[in-house]
């Protein structure tokens, strides 16, 4: 998934260990990166290449003479995989210490958790993000790209600010570069006050049960009618939820073949005059809506062999701030 860059000054703010603290690793966060330190018994000195912080190697590793050994770690803290959140106080950055005595897909067999917690500057936001790009490769280059568009759709959003009620153009494309024609089709889409989402994260439901605009039932976000199959605009109507705060749209776009639309890859609108729902792309076909208000299940399992597998990304945009006022 694509990300936003925090491109930040910080103050490093001084950790209080935990009940489950460990003595031989040392964690110094650090105003733009991360220092560990990390104390290893004999058992795990025999493969540096073993030892990971998030997705990176250690930048040093010192053999000592009892047979025992240290691995340092010294990183930017927008390498390594870090997950970054950021609340009204406080930049947090969160990843993993872990040992793979065998390669993945087996799992770890010592892992540990590692957060810096740094002051949130007075008067600091990010950079707002109206775009974000992926590819995925294997099965014919396909880049997917998804935008918050200015109000005539002729450029991406200048602002991010948008008062309650009006309309955040969203749109979102795939490049399919060579590969056979695909439909795009946004299969879940969440609103959140998080660049990352956690167990406890709380979300604002727009799309669900695998293409639903449930969001449409009670506003008048819905798809608009496209202009090619490979891409697709979503008008979304700025809600409630987390009115001043910063907010992340998180989507799970997919590339499918437009010959093959089905309960569970779809594009439906809700219909308010008639409270029903239709098929974006073929309203003859809005019987596969009818599950909009049960649940869309997982298709045959013959379905999901035969289907193209890699041709799904997941995306970030924003974070944006919905207003009460219409200044």
């Amino acid at each position: 998934m694509n990300y936003l860059c925090f491109f930040v000054f910080v103050v490093a703010t001084a950790l209080e260990k935990s009940e489950d603290s460990n003595p031989d690793i040392q964690v110094t966060c650090e105003e733009q990166s991360i220092h560990v330190k990390w104390k290893l018994d004999k058992s795990m000195t025999g493969n540096p290449a073993r030892l990971f912080l998030g997705s990176c190697f250690p930048s040093q590793f010192l053999n000592t003479s009892n047979g025992e050994a240290e691995a340092d770690f010294h990183y930017p803290l927008s390498r390594c995989e870090f997950r970054r959140m950021a609340t009204w106080k406080y930049l947090v950055y969160e990843n993993t210490l872990s040992y793979r005595p065998l390669p993945k897909p087996n799992p770890p067999s010592f892992t540990y958790p590692v957060t810096c917690v740094n002051d949130r500057p007075k008067g600091w936001t990010p950079a707002f993000q109206s775009l974000s790009t992926g590819v995925i490769q294997g099965h014919g280059e396909l880049a997917f790209q998804m935008a918050i568009l200015n109000h005539d759709f002729s450029g991406p959003a200048e602002s991010s600010i948008f008062p309650l009620g009006s309309f955040v153009p969203i749109w979102a494309g795939v490049d399919q570069q060579g590969h056979q024609p695909l439909v795009l089709l946004l299969e879940e889409c969440v609103a959140s006050t998080t660049l990352e989402i956690y167990p406890d994260t709380p979300m604002y439901p727009i799309i669900t049960n695998k293409g639903c605009l449930v969001d449409g039932q009670k506003s008048f976000s819905k798809f608009l009618p496209r202009s090619h199959s490979s891409s697709l605009l979503l008008h979304l109507q700025a809600f409630r939820f987390a009115v001043g705060q910063e907010v992340y749209i998180h989507c799970k776009l997919i590339a499918w073949d437009p010959d093959n639309l089905n309960d569970v890859k779809k594009a439906c609108n809700y219909n308010k005059a008639t409270g029903e729902w239709e098929l974006l792309d073929d309203p003859f076909q809005s019987s596969l809506c009818q599950c909009c208000d049960s649940t869309c299940g997982v298709r045959e399992k013959r379905d999901t062999d035969s289907a193209p597998q890699g041709l799904v990304l997941k995306s970030v945009l924003g974070p944006l701030r919905i207003t009460e006022d219409s200044a």
